[in-house]
């Protein structure tokens, strides 16, 4: 069942009087449970896919569907309800609240969404940190964890509320080569263990070897789509 699907997507950026096209014509479908990554270089629009399926940006042309509804022409409020209730979001630069234990950071959209109370989300919350590796950091802050922990922390923070769909944006890229192949492989097994669907946007080889899915971007065009045979 599809989980996300693009039609004849177009994002136009006008900066001053020019109009800069980011995505031109883009379709394609996302099915439930993939392992999809958007290669390409910078400014071939992968960013730009991923927060218009994030629920961040709206398309200037065509059609959105997540879940098999029609966001395209929802309000910025149901937009922001979509996006609380169904996605979750790992970035680059981690994103964690200084001042919160790795516990708080990740308990922190359970709050915010209101759906369990206090035991449920401390026994949520242990368990996720448990399954990325980090059960023994649960009380320790950002700044007292390496950046291959605290991008531990963002995963488990994307996973607490049980997203059907979780993006990830240059996850590896303020990593060392070897932590990002545990966050891979640690997001590789959860995928597998919860069938959540996870499309990362990159530009890293490495993210692309991990990917069952691959769409190569250039020019905000899709060049390729293939799926990826694992030896």
């Amino acid at each position: 069942m599809p989980i996300a699907k693009l039609e004849n997507i177009t994002k136009i950026y006008r900066i001053g009087k020019i109009d800069h096209p980011a995505l031109r014509r883009v379709s394609f479908t996302v099915e439930d449970g993939e392992f999809l990554s958007i290669a390409g270089p910078s400014g071939s629009g992968k960013t730009t896919i991923l927060n218009i399926i994030g629920c961040l940006d709206k398309p200037s042309e065509g059609e959105v569907y997540l879940d098999n509804n029609n966001i395209t022409e929802l309000s910025t409020s149901k937009l922001a309800d979509v996006r609380r209730h169904k996605i979750g979001f790992v970035f680059q630069t981690f994103n964690l609240i200084p001042v919160l234990t790795a516990a708080e950071n990740v308990e922190f959209p359970l709050i915010l969404e209101g759906a369990k109370d206090p035991k449920e989300r401390k026994h949520c919350v242990e368990e996720i940190l448990t399954d990325v590796g980090l059960k023994d950091f649960i009380h320790r802050r950002p700044n007292e964890m390496s950046g291959g922990q605290q991008q531990r922390v963002a995963v488990a923070r994307a996973l607490a509320k049980n997203p059907k769909l979780v993006l990830a944006d240059e996850p590896t890229a303020n990593l060392d080569s070897k932590t990002g192949e545990e966050i891979l492989n640690i997001m590789l097994e959860l995928n597998q263990k919860t069938s959540t669907t996870f499309i990362f946007s990159t530009h890293d080889k490495m993210v692309m070897d991990f990917a069952r899915r691959l769409i190569k971007l250039r020019d905000g065009k899709i060049e390729s789509d293939q799926k990826v045979s694992q030896t």
